[in-house]
């Protein structure tokens, strides 16, 4: 059975992206050496990452063209990669797939295939669904040395509290820390 490993980026004070829609200009603050290996190490093997419609759009029109990004970039885009969204019909970006409908049971049927880790990439709004379905194993987050003051928040407004299990801190030379997270059911 597949694994589905969640990884973002966000602020001290709870946002993965700045007021407008792709601020991302925090992210520079922590990363270097150690988040580009890992960026490698996620995109090895038989990974396929998933995004939300929002997420994939901004992905999509980004990755294409991030000659100064190196393998990182050569490996996002050769990776399969699937975006979940009712509302697109086709991608043009190299090796996607769109998939339409309900997105807990198009994952949950993932997660049972054969095959490497699957990956979501930010897309808050669908991570927020695959939580509450009780499909993400693992929570992957590099806390970064920054207040945004306002922005959009990660995690989503819920009815009962997350607990989940620390496996990782892992402090950066950058000042980040990476945090990574068994996600109790």
């Amino acid at each position: 059975m597949r694994k589905l490993l969640a990884w973002n980026m966000i602020t001290l004070d709870g946002y993965f992206e700045g007021a407008q829609p792709w601020d991302l200009s925090f992210h520079s603050t922590v990363w270097g050496p150690e988040l580009e290996a890992m960026s490698r190490q996620q995109l090895e093997g038989d990974t396929t990452l998933i995004f939300g419609r929002r997420t994939y759009e901004g992905m999509a029109a980004y990755w294409p063209t991030a000659s100064d990004e190196g393998e990182v970039a050569v490996r996002m885009n050769a990776v399969p990669k699937i975006v979940v969204s009712n509302t697109l019909t086709s991608a043009d970006w190299n090796n996607t797939r769109v998939l339409n409908g309900g997105a807990a049971q198009t994952i949950a049927a993932l997660k049972g295939e054969e095959g490497g880790d699957l990956y979501v990439f930010g897309s808050a709004q669908l991570l927020d669904s695959l939580l509450a379905a009780g499909l993400v194993d693992e929570y992957r987050l590099c806390l970064t040395p920054v207040v945004q003051g306002r922005g959009t928040p990660l995690f989503k407004p819920a009815e009962e509290p997350k607990n989940w299990t620390l496996l990782e801190a892992r402090a950066l030379q950058t000042g980040g820390v990476v945090l990574r997270y068994r996600v109790k059911g």
